[in-house]
């Protein structure tokens, strides 16, 4: 049975009350894939919509605490030693094409220290969390990261630059290098659920760079509950920081580590 302490708790009813109107928006977005408009507006109003509640239940529950969030940025909350890391529709691309891999993210900080991290689908219901010192779970499930040793077998997840956004060029070449040495990668579109996938043993690895804290921090608490590891891809663990992630298992981590330091960029 997974442990989980009264934050959250707290943490995890938040995500589910606003995951309702979500998963209503998300059947909404079909009749919207047909019009001329497109559905961006809809998005971006689901978006705030989804903050809010966020922002308003964990207040609510935790008088004080600060935020920083996506939409919102940074909030500071009497508390100075606590802030909640949120980010409303991690995988917004998906959302607003229909496709149902998106993820409400919350993560707690404590004087600086990353203790506890939400990911969570509102339409497969799939819930992952975890804090630190007590393991991770999906829905009350233990997680383990993956066991595998060697990268010709292991599949690895990733991020692209979208349209507009520099670092096509060195997305390519990274690839190009994973490519050669593993079964395959794959690039979801969230990488808070890409990371609580690692954490769950689905995929063996993940890199991504031109990350926000936000996209990232609960996911980091789940991989390392998990047994996994978890810095930015110079080794380091500026992560929120840098905006770059890798996370694997202890035998993979170095060795794509080793193998993204001799990428010329």
């Amino acid at each position: 049975m997974a442990f989980s302490s009264p934050a959250l708790n707290v943490m995890v009813a938040a995500a589910r009350k606003a995951g309702r109107p979500l998963i209503r928006d998300f059947n909404e977005l079909e009749n919207l894939q047909i019009s001329m408009k497109g559905p961006a507006d809809f998005v971006t109003s689901a978006d705030k919509r989804t903050e809010k509640i966020l922002i308003d239940e964990l207040t609510k529950a935790r008088p004080g605490y600060g935020f920083l969030g996506e939409e919102g940025g940074v909030l500071k909350g009497a508390d100075a030693t606590h802030r909640f890391i949120i980010d409303p529709i991690d995988g917004t691309t998906n959302f607003m094409h229909g496709i149902p891999h998106f993820a409400i993210s919350i993560a707690l900080e404590r004087e600086g220290q990353l203790v506890a991290g939400l990911v969570y689908n509102p339409v497969t219901d799939d819930m992952f969390t975890a804090e630190k010192g007590h393991g991770a779970y999906l829905n009350n499930k233990r997680l383990r990261v993956a066991a595998r040793k060697e990268l010709a077998p292991s599949v690895i997840a990733t991020g692209l630059p979208f349209l507009g956004k520099d670092g096509h060029a060195r997305a390519a070449a990274e690839m190009a290098e994973v490519m050669n040495v593993t079964a395959g990668i794959r690039r979801f579109g969230a990488a808070s659920l890409d990371l609580a996938w690692v954490a769950a043993g689905r995929f063996d690895g993940f890199w991504e760079h031109s990350l926000q804290a936000w996209d990232i921090a609960a996911g980091i608490v789940l991989v390392r509950e998990a047994g996994g590891m978890v810095t930015d891809l110079r080794g380091g663990a500026e992560m929120l920081a840098q905006g770059t992630v890798l996370a694997a298992n202890e035998n993979l981590h170095p060795q794509l580590l080793k193998l993204f330091k001799t990428i010329k960029s």
